[in-house]
C-alpha cells in the first residue's frame, strides 16, 4: 500500500498541497481529478520522489527509495522516454534495468497499437508518443503505475481502446492512479475517484458507491466542487449588457 500522510508542498508562497492524506491499496484504478493547477502533477511527483516536500510517502511501510522505487512507475504527457531511441532499444533497456519486465505485454500492446518497432520515439506522431509512454509503464512491471493525463493528443477511439485493453490486462495487484479531466470517459473505468481542489483532498468516493446512490461521477465533481449552474448565463448577460452599454 502506498500511504500519503500530512504531504504538503509549496512553490515559493504558493502552496500546491496543503495536509493531503491518502491511501491507495493494490488492485484498486483510481482517478484524480481536479481543476488546473489543483496539485496532481505536483501529487504524483511528490509520490514519486521528484519533488522535495513536507509530510511522508511510504510504500508498505517504508520510505520509497532506490530499493524500491522500481515497484512504481509513470507515465506523463511530458513523456519520459528517450527521444532518440526506439521502442526496440527502449524495450532493450528496461529488460536490462527491470527484472519484472512484461516482454508478452510489451508485444502485445506495441501490435495492437501498430507502433513502429524501429522508429526514434521522438519522431513518433503525439498520439504515437503517448501510447508508447503508457506502454512503458505498464510493462515495467511495476506494482503501482501513475498516469498523469497521458492520453492528452490521442483521438477518442484510441482513448477508449486503450481503457478497455487496460481492463483487461491488469492483474489484481495491479494499481493504477490517474490523473485527467476526461471524467465521463473513465467513470466506468476507475473504481475509486479522489477529488483535488486548490491543494487539499475534498472528495474520495468509490463509483459503486456513486451508482448506489444515483449520482453520476460529473454529479459528484459538480456537487462538491460547488458548481452554479448559472454562472455561463449570467457572464454573458454582464457581458451582453456591456456591450449594449458601450
Amino acid at each position: 500500500m502506498i500511504e500519503v500522510k500530512n504531504l504538503s508542498k509549496s512553490y515559493g508562497k504558493k502552496e500546491a498541497l496543503l495536509d493531503v492524506d491518502l491511501a491507495l491499496p493494490q488492485g484498486e484504478i483510481v482517478g484524480l481529478f481536479g481543476e488546473n493547477g489543483a496539485g496532481k502533477t505536483t501529487l504524483l511527483k511528490c509520490v514519486l520522489g521528484y519533488l522535495r516536500h513536507q509530510g511522508t510517502v511510504t510504500l508498505d511501510g517504508q520510505p520509497i527509495t532506490r530499493s524500491n522505487i522500481q515497484r512504481l512507475s509513470f507515465a506523463t504527457c511530458e513523456h519520459s522516454f528517450f527521444p532518440a531511441l526506439s521502442p526496440a532499444g527502449h524495450r532493450d533497456f528496461y529488460r536490462m534495468h527491470f527484472p519484472r519486465w512484461r516482454e508478452k505485454r510489451f508485444q502485445g500492446l506495441m501490435d495492437f497499437f501498430e507502433l513502429p518497432m524501429d522508429r526514434a520515439a521522438g519522431k513518433l506522431s503525439t498520439g504515437q508518443k503517448n501510447q508508447l509512454e503508457v506502454i512503458l509503464a505498464l510493462c515495467q512491471g511495476a506494482d503501482y503505475i501513475l498516469m498523469d493525463e497521458p492520453f492528452a493528443g490521442n483521438d477518442v477511439f484510441n482513448r477508449e481502446d486503450f481503457y478497455k485493453v487496460l481492463l483487461g490486462i491488469l492483474e489484481p495487484t495491479e494499481t493504477v492512479l490517474l490523473s485527467t479531466h476526461l471524467l465521463e470517459e473513465v467513470e466506468h473505468f476507475i473504481g475509486r475517484a479522489v477529488l483535488l481542489r486548490q491543494g487539499r483532498i475534498v472528495g474520495d468516493v468509490t463509483t459503486g458507491a456513486l451508482e448506489d446512490s444515483g449520482k453520476t461521477l460529473m454529479d459528484y465533481v459538480k456537487e462538491t466542487y460547488r458548481y452554479r449552474s448559472d454562472r455561463v448565463r449570467k457572464a454573458l448577460s454582464e457581458l451582453t449588457g456591456e456591450e449594449e452599454d458601450g
